[in-house]
């Protein structure tokens, strides 16, 4: 198992606007055209979330270098709107839909992603959230399985035509993190 260099990174939810930007930017980066979520979507999840906008700083060069965030809902199925609609987030809502996780080629394979995720499932667990729901192309349930997360079969999402899996995590039994 992989853990992020402490030294090298610092994991938290982002402080600044500044961060939330550089953080937005890194979708068009990450992902290709149609699956990568606007600039103005991500922003708008960090001005209605920003307690689920988790960024990576680098402590060299003081950028952002991965993101992770999504909303809180009482829904309980993960859909489409929730990458558009950041006026669907219920601040006590009981679960939590993980709507981006990106990080930069260069920094990938150093377990950001993995520490991303399990500060933000640590944390939405001692909020009292029941479970955590992520879409993924197929080629990543083994990544999320490693974090905990379970496949559901085929999301609903038709995002960029594409065929996604939705997964999920039970936060009142977050042991489970291989």
């Amino acid at each position: 198992m992989m853990h992020v260099d402490d030294e090298k990174y610092e994991l938290r939810t982002a402080e600044t606007e500044e961060e939330a930007r550089q953080a937005a930017g890194l979708e068009a980066i990450c992902f290709p055209p149609g699956v990568a979520d606007s600039f103005e979507h991500v922003m708008d999840r960090y001005h209605a979330a920003p307690n689920l906008f988790y960024v990576a700083v680098s402590r060299d060069t003081e950028k952002v270098v991965a993101m992770l965030d999504g909303i809180a809902t009482d829904e309980n199925r993960f859909r489409d709107a929730f990458f558009e609609d950041a006026s669907l987030h219920q601040g006590e809502g009981e679960n939590v839909m993980l709507t981006g996780l990106s990080v930069l080629p260069g920094f990938r394979n150093q377990g950001i992603a993995r520490g991303l995720m399990e500060l933000l499932l640590k944390k939405e667990k001692e909020n009292g959230r029941k479970m955590a729901f992520l879409t993924c192309e197929e080629n990543k349930i083994a990544m999320y399985s490693r974090m905990g997360f379970v496949e559901r079969g085929l999301s609903d999402s038709v995002l960029g035509g594409q065929v996604w899996y939705e997964m999920t995590c039970t936060l009142n039994s977050l042991g489970g993190i291989k």
